[in-house]
């Protein structure tokens, strides 16, 4: 007999909720105000189901992929917070050792290939909702930073948008938005991280002078463009940058997975954000 995942179920009620208010301010609504008029909870379903679809269809694709190559996994851990997403995302946990290289690449890519299609789709429809408005620039006031395909989907659906102006974003593109910045930040190839998974399984025992090298760059970054990368670097190394062994590391990794390495990386340069969030 099965047991309910309580645990599971829990965690993803509370990150609903937390993104939930997220969805709601985010909206232009004052959580104060929501005893006032009750119905304006509703406001933030779009960003809040959005950004959950995102997380579930990267984590179960994850998932999918762990049982298909027989590796015994857990269902996803949602991590509510009250942050600026409302969380902190998702993650499950490997509790069998992953057999070969192509089952590691089929694990590790997966996930953020099947987010980024999914964020794709929110951030289309949502900038087809979002408006461009003049903006004045003041002190205190949070901008976020455009990865190549946003700028380029935003200029394809909203067309130039001029010095003074910029686009007010829709709930739904603020979470395609965020789908973006998530996938980027798994297809980092460092230890652990989805694109650990990737380039271990591309470069074997090297993906640990890379992991080495990419820590250096990101303090880098942190020094001279963005404080929120040392943070990173300090968090990734605590997490540890050593990859473990795989069980049959003499199978080579055939064509197909050679390929889906170099979609990831080319999904991870068209989504990554050197300056995230800026404050005026």
């Amino acid at each position: 007999m099965k047991t309910i995942p309580w645990l599971h179920i829990l965690l993803f009620l509370l990150t609903f909720l937390s993104t939930l208010v997220v969805g709601v301010e985010h909206s232009g609504v004052s959580l104060f105000t929501i005893l006032d008029n009750p119905a304006n909870i509703f406001r933030g379903f779009p960003f809040s189901i959005t950004l959950l679809v995102i997380l579930l269809s990267h984590e179960f694709s994850h998932y999918y992929f762990s049982r298909r190559h027989h590796v015994e996994a857990t269902l996803p851990y949602f991590i509510p917070a009250p942050t600026l997403f409302g969380t902190l995302g998702a993650f499950i946990k490997m509790k069998s050792p992953i057999t070969t290289k192509n089952a590691l690449m089929d694990i590790g890519a997966s996930g953020p290939i099947a987010g980024f299609v999914v964020s794709v789709l929110a951030t289309v429809v949502g900038l087809s909702m979002s408006t461009v408005m003049p903006v004045v620039k003041q002190p205190g006031m949070m901008i976020f930073g455009d990865s190549l395909l946003f700028t380029a989907l935003s200029k394809i659906i909203l067309g130039a948008i001029p010095a003074d102006q910029d686009v007010l974003l829709h709930p739904i593109a603020f979470a395609g938005w965020i789908g973006f910045f998530v996938t980027a930040m798994n297809l980092l190839p460092i230890g652990q991280l989805d694109g650990g998974h990737i380039a271990y399984a591309l470069l074997g025992d090297r993906h640990r002078l890379l992991s080495k090298v990419l820590i250096v760059v990101l303090v880098l970054l942190g020094v001279l463009i963005f404080e929120g990368w040392i943070v990173w670097a300090i968090l990734l190394v605590v997490l540890g940058i050593r990859h473990p062994a795989i069980v049959e590391p003499y199978i080579p990794l055939d064509e197909r997975r050679k390929v889906t390495g170099i979609i990831s990386l080319i999904i991870f340069i068209l989504t990554f954000i050197p300056v995230p969030i800026t404050i005026l």
